[in-house]
């Protein structure tokens, strides 16, 4: 059964969602994200995923007192990304006891993931973040010409042992998951993804929950458990009754 991870993205401390990745269309749910941590935790979540914008974005702002009380704080599995881009980053963070780290910039930099997948193994986490069937890097500021299906290839011949697909379009959004992208990375790999991007809805998850026999390993749902249109609880009972 896939995990639902929920997510906790961050700017200048603060708990936020975006419209499409895109910094000044962000919704501020909560000015503590120790406090919405602990709530998520006592709501049911059973892993928690952290995203440091301003560290993916380069603002110059840090958020990783925050992020390290968290981790401190539940009492659940966490993946963390944004912004970690060194061997060093990584090392800090797996350290502290975060479960799985994730780099999506650095991912690009074939000899660098390699050199990182042989060190942290599974618990590194590459991310494939895409608009419009090309990979975008830098906090998604950056457009690139490599093709999904390319920095994938590129990704499972150095090893990585677990994928996050995002698609940009849909994050934010709540328009929908878009499972035709989805399925063609499951099938282009046997090892395991996380989708993001666009769950809006119980519906979502009922289509989602039959790509776990292809390898859909989790679920990040942000905006539609902090707008009310995802119960957590609900949707957790859809995917193991599915």
């Amino acid at each position: 059964m896939p995990d639902i991870l929920v997510a906790i993205d961050m700017v200048a401390g603060e708990v936020v969602r975006l419209h499409k990745g895109a910094m000044d269309r962000k919704t501020v749910y909560g000015g503590d994200p120790v406090q919405t941590a602990l709530e998520w935790q006592n709501k049911g979540a059973r892993w928690l995923h952290l995203v440091d914008l301003d560290g993916a974005t380069g603002t110059g702002i840090d958020n990783a007192e925050p992020i390290g009380r968290i981790v401190d704080s539940v009492h659940l599995p966490v993946q963390i990304g944004g912004g970690i881009r060194s061997m060093e980053a990584i090392e800090k963070w797996v350290n502290r006891g975060v479960a799985r780290v994730c780099i999506g910039t650095k991912s690009m930099d074939l000899k660098f993931l390699e050199k990182a997948v042989a060190e942290f193994g599974d618990r590194l986490v590459a991310s494939l973040d895409t608009r419009a069937g090309k990979v975008q890097v830098a906090g998604w500021i950056q457009g690139s010409e490599t093709s999904t299906m390319d920095a994938l290839q590129g990704m499972l011949d150095c090893g990585v042992r677990r994928i996050m697909f995002t698609d940009i379009e849909r994050d934010g959004t709540l328009q929908g998951v878009n499972t035709e992208g989805i399925e063609q990375v499951l099938n282009a790999t046997q090892i395991p993804v996380i989708a993001a991007g666009g769950v809006t809805d119980l519906t979502d998850i009922e289509r989602l929950a039959p790509l776990a026999s292809k390898g859909l390993d989790g679920i990040v749902i942000g905006k539609a458990l902090y707008s009310g249109s995802i119960d957590l609880g609900m949707a957790q009972a859809a995917l193991s009754e599915a």
